[in-house]
């Protein structure tokens, strides 16, 4: 059985299958409606029914309050419909956006590698081509968990022929990324679904770009970067990754490489916690730290895209709005758990973010 959902201002109507929230439903259309946390607790996907009934699941009532619900507003990535249902939200129209709709896939496991103590990265060759935006990323399902699914960024470029590169740290205590460390072998099929996001870089603005990214958060601007060189891009972009040791800083060779070969690309990698005696002559210190030395402590005329741990996300947004860089020019993906929307981990900087 299902539904017809019709979604105001854009006038337009898509099935919705028995069972299926309305995000999913919308996403798969090539809809994209405002969400973040995907578990009914940050309330960013909040949308107003203006016709018809609809089951609110798991929404919580700090999110969605008994006088919302009274009002007609839903929350859509836990509401399903329970009769065909018109809805109003607020959607930006967004020029960089290809809009691509959410699909399933599943691929084989050619390839893992150790590429620091505690990230590994997984080659997926997929069943059939996948069309994606650099930044965006996928939700990749365990079986062998009972199905639960983990958000992980692409980081490859798009134009990569069928064969996705995810970048997976171990969580201490975490299920689905320790059974990927420990458990998944070559040979391995896994599905997942995508690609979410509406993280990537916004071309149309032609200024230039710095990407700050910490941890496996390198994931995202190493697809943007790359995406952007192999397209020809000469504007001026700068990546300013943090580790904390030589130990945990990946594809270092390769970003030096790239710098070497384009002019227009600088790397800037900086340690927080290498020895004082190790002959590391690079920056020392955060990535917001190294950023602001390197630039002056001055942004202005830049994009600047942040992906990493959410403590130097807040750190970097200090850093860049001291420098004169403010909210429309700054970007990032934003990844959360159930347990971190329920702590509300969003800057408190941003109203959107």
């Amino acid at each position: 059985m299902s539904y017809e959902l019709t979604i105001e201002p854009l006038g337009q109507t898509i099935e919705v299958e028995d069972g299926q929230t309305i995000l999913d439903a919308a996403l798969r259309a090539g809809i994209y409606l405002p969400h973040a946390c995907c578990h009914g607790l940050c309330a960013t996907c909040k949308v107003q029914v203006t016709d018809g009934e609809v089951d609110h699941g798991e929404a919580s009532t700090f999110a969605l309050m008994d006088f919302e619900r009274e009002e007609g507003k839903c929350l859509a990535c836990c509401s399903r419909l329970e009769s065909d249902v018109v809805i109003e939200a607020e959607i930006e129209d967004d020029p960089d956006s290809l809009n691509l709709p959410v699909e399933d896939y599943e691929g084989e496991v050619v390839r893992i590698e150790s590429l620091t103590p505690t990230i590994k990265g997984i080659w997926l060759k997929l069943d059939r081509p996948m069309k994606f935006q650099a930044g965006q990323y996928i939700n990749l399902e365990i079986e062998a968990l009972g199905g639960q699914s983990r958000a992980f960024s692409l980081a490859n470029a798009p134009q990569t022929d069928n064969v996705v590169e995810l970048n997976v740290r171990i969580v201490p205590g975490g299920q689905v990324t320790t059974w990927l460390h420990e458990q998944l072998k070559v040979g391995d099929r896994l599905k997942f679904t995508g690609p979410y996001g509406r993280f990537f870089v916004k071309k149309s603005a032609n200024v230039p770009l710095v990407f700050m990214a910490g941890g496996s958060g390198l994931s995202s601007p190493k697809s943007m970067i790359e995406d952007l060189l192999s397209e020809g891009c000469s504007l001026p972009m700068t990546l300013v990754y943090g580790q904390r040791s030589r130990a945990e800083l990946y594809y270092d060779a390769e970003f030096r490489a790239l710098a070497g070969k384009y002019p227009n690309f600088t790397y800037v990698p900086a340690l927080s916690d290498e020895p004082a005696g190790s002959d590391w002559t690079g920056q020392r210190g955060f990535v917001h730290e190294a950023a602001k030395a390197y630039f002056g402590n001055d942004f202005r005329g830049h994009k600047a895209y942040l992906c990493g741990p959410p403590a130097m996300i807040e750190a970097c947004i200090t850093a860049l709005m001291q420098g004169r860089l403010f909210e429309r020019d700054i970007y990032m993906e934003k990844f959360f758990s159930a347990a971190d929307a329920s702590q509300q981990l969003k800057s408190p900087l941003f109203r959107n973010i």
